[in-house]
């Protein structure tokens, strides 16, 4: 199959651990890109709809952060339509520890450290008012923090198996998606403190998760190399599966402009994919080597490949 050649790609000095792109509303475009000892916060300014000329990539602050990342998430209440300017990142670190960075992108600056895991996080979310943070990790366990009343565990909950992804959804404000490795996807809602719906993934290892933005009702998961995707409302079992990575699959996301359109990397040579549930072939095809992460950007995917951001046009229709 031939190979999709990226449309626009960012340089770094150092390998890309993971990256975070802004799906806020006033911190459109923002990106952050953890290096080894650092995360830089840039802002991407994509060409217009049937232009290639036009792209940008502006840094606008690095900061020093000790410890490999292994996820970030961008704080809903990021703005750069104020005076100051407001960045609030968390990032989760090898220590087990997660770090919340507020900066005004010129003098101020402040960290404050979280702990609570007692293994590595694989996954940290912003819960889409900005008053709480979840972050579930190799511990078993998912945690929810208050922001409001600085950052104090407000409960911990425990899963069967590593937890993976952990997810709001921008439209449903109470419930949190958490999916552990061992394929259990679990619907937790904050007011009752419980799971209120659990599914299934009919593989293992579920290595990834996402809800869509665009269809509240739609669940992606990627086990086994195969992709699962589910129906809230009819969750007994996958509506439509497909394999796509013979030697297993490591990150899933769903367009936030089509639900039936995902983008996953896995193996062998870690494989980018993007695909639409009702095509056969995938749209685009691309081999990394090196895995840093993945997201969307408008109608563009993102992926990380070694020491450099890569982003493909995607035909979201």
């Amino acid at each position: 199959m031939e190979h999709s050649a990226p449309s626009h790609f960012i340089n770094f000095d150092d390998q890309i651990s993971c990256f975070e792109l802004s799906s806020h509303d006033w911190s459109q475009n923002l990106c952050c890109v953890a290096l080894s000892n650092r995360i830089i916060v840039g802002i991407i300014r994509l060409p217009e709809e049937e232009s290639q000329s036009g792209f940008e990539w502006q840094i606008l602050k690095e900061i020093h952060h000790e410890t490999r990342c292994y996820s970030l998430t961008i704080s809903p209440e990021t703005s750069l339509a104020v005076f100051p300017k407001n960045v609030v990142i968390a990032a989760a670190g090898g220590d087990f520890n997660i770090r919340i960075f507020q900066t005004d992108l010129e003098e101020c600056h402040g960290v404050r450290m979280l702990k609570g895991h007692t293994s590595y996080i694989n996954a940290v979310s912003w819960e889409p008012d900005g008053e709480l943070l979840a972050s579930t990790g190799d511990d078993y366990s998912c945690i929810l923090w208050d922001c409001r009343n600085s950052f104090e565990i407000v409960t911990r909950f425990f899963l069967t198996a590593a937890g993976m992804c952990v997810k709001w959804h921008p439209e449903v404000k109470d419930k949190l998606m958490v999916a552990a490795k061992n394929g259990i996807i679990s619907m937790y809602s904050v007011k009752s403190d419980q799971v209120i719906l659990s599914i299934e993934a009919p593989k293992s290892p579920l290595m990834s998760a996402d809800w869509s933005t665009k269809n509240r009702h739609c669940i992606a998961a990627l086990a086994g190399g195969e992709l699962f995707v589910w129906d809230l409302r009819k969750p007994s079992r996958p509506v439509n599966t497909k394999q796509l990575h013979e030697d297993g699959g490591l990150m899933v996301r769903i367009s936030p402009a089509n639900e039936n359109l995902t983008a996953s990397i896995g193996r062998p040579d870690l494989t980018l994919k993007v695909i639409h549930s009702k095509a056969q072939l995938p749209q685009i095809t691309a081999p990394l080597k090196l895995f840093g992460g993945l997201g969307w950007l408008n109608r563009h995917v993102a992926a990380a490949y070694d020491r450099k951001l890569c982003l493909w046009n995607v035909l979201t229709k």
